[in-house]
């Protein structure tokens, strides 16, 4: 069996579906792995470093696609639509019968899942791993979203013009910034944690009341809406709220805002748009030189004022809305990544022989599945 690697062609990724370490494993196992040239460059891994682990280095994209049974990417592949700027169709380019596994945005382009039932190929998409203890190692939201919500921070700290911890100097002494998170999932507990590293005093609020103990374990202070709606779903996600919900908590972040220097927005409801927690309004009564980082930003954003391009400054406040900070530590989430997809590769592979084995009844592969035997499968997607 042969695992292709081709190299990402979206604007902006700069990861890369593998490692030398995955591919070592990998060819333990009797697996073949196509390496197309340069496809860790923007995660500095080398075409050397891949091919001292056992792969082949694939001179193109279409050598990675036309000889490989299992393709695994990072982001879904090329649209005929977007290949004027980016290249070719990378749909087209696979076997029929081939599997392809990555994160493909399934509710981003609805269009694209049937053209992967046209095209043959078995679509397993990485964002819908169900969440049971068993899946946690193939987990690539949570993997992905720690280190974005590490970075976070990082880039806030780099726009704010002021120090995150006490200091105490001849001169006087300097008070720490105020940090609130919004949205306490993985990327939420991890920017808690960097911004207390840095010497931050950290609030927290999300509507989940089962996320109270996990944020003041990192200590920091939890605040919530005084009522006795409960924002928890299955799988640890967060639900829609009520209007009156919503009501109030836009009072308590309106007035919560006023006291802060660095706001983190991770606030997601899986299948729907970002909810909006920061109006333009709110940013107005903001402190001025405060900092705002939308990780939202690319569904939708969590800031009225957010630019899924960049940077926004309203009311002497700077937004920085941006979609690619996992990309943006390209190194380390490829590495975790490769980890995630070698997970998800050996639950399909035969140990002994090295061949496609997949257990269509396994409730991982089920929960993953989007297209098989040139249909849409996942409930979720079917127009049935």
């Amino acid at each position: 069996m042969k695992v292709g690697i081709p190299k990402e062609r979206r604007a902006g990724e700069a990861r890369v579906a593998g490692s030398p370490d995955m591919v070592k494993k990998l060819v333990a196992m009797g697996v073949e792995l196509l390496v197309e040239a340069g496809a860790g460059e923007g995660a500095m891994v080398s075409d050397a470093a891949f091919a001292e682990a056992g792969a082949t280095i694939a001179p193109d994209a279409a050598a990675v696609y036309g000889g490989s049974d299992v393709v695994v990417r990072v982001r879904r592949p090329l649209t005929e639509a977007e290949t004027e700027a980016e290249g070719g169709d990378e749909i087209t380019a696979m076997q029929s019968g081939a599997a392809l596994i990555g994160m493909l945005s399934p509710g981003d382009d609805r269009e694209q899942l049937d053209h992967y039932a046209a095209q043959g190929i078995n679509a397993f998409s990485m964002e819908l791993m169900p969440r049971i203890s068993r899946a946690q190692a193939m987990d690539a939201l949570s993997s992905q979203s720690n280190l974005a919500g590490y970075k976070a921070v990082i880039d806030a700290a780099a726009r704010y013009t002021r120090i995150f911890p006490m200091m105490m100097t001849a001169a006087g002494a300097l008070a720490p910034a105020r940090v609130l998170v919004l949205g306490a999932g993985v990327a939420g507990l991890q920017a808690i944690a960097t911004a207390r590293r840095l010497g931050a005093i950290v609030s927290a609020f999300d509507v989940r009341t089962a996320a109270r103990q996990e944020v003041e374990s990192l200590g920091a202070t939890f605040i919530e809406v005084e009522s006795e709606e409960s924002g928890d779903a299955a799988g640890g996600y967060a639900k829609e709220m009520s209007d009156d919900y919503k009501r109030r908590q836009g009072e308590l972040v309106h007035e919560t805002l006023k006291k802060q220097d660095i706001v983190i927005t991770t606030a997601l409801i899986p299948g729907r748009p970002a909810p909006t927690l920061i109006t333009a309004a709110m940013v107005a009564d903001m402190k001025p030189g405060s900092v705002i980082v939308d990780m939202a930003v690319a569904s939708g954003g969590n800031c009225e004022l957010s630019d899924g391009e960049g940077e926004v400054i309203a009311h002497g406040v700077t937004i920085l809305g941006r979609g690619d900070l996992p990309s943006s530590l390209a190194a380390d989430t490829s590495a975790l990544y490769a980890r995630n997809l070698l997970n998800v590769l050996t639950l399909m592979i035969d140990e002994e022989s090295g061949a496609l084995a997949i257990d269509w009844e396994d409730e991982i592969i089920v929960g993953m599945l989007l297209t098989r035997d040139g249909r849409v499968v996942h409930p979720r997607f079917t127009d049935e």
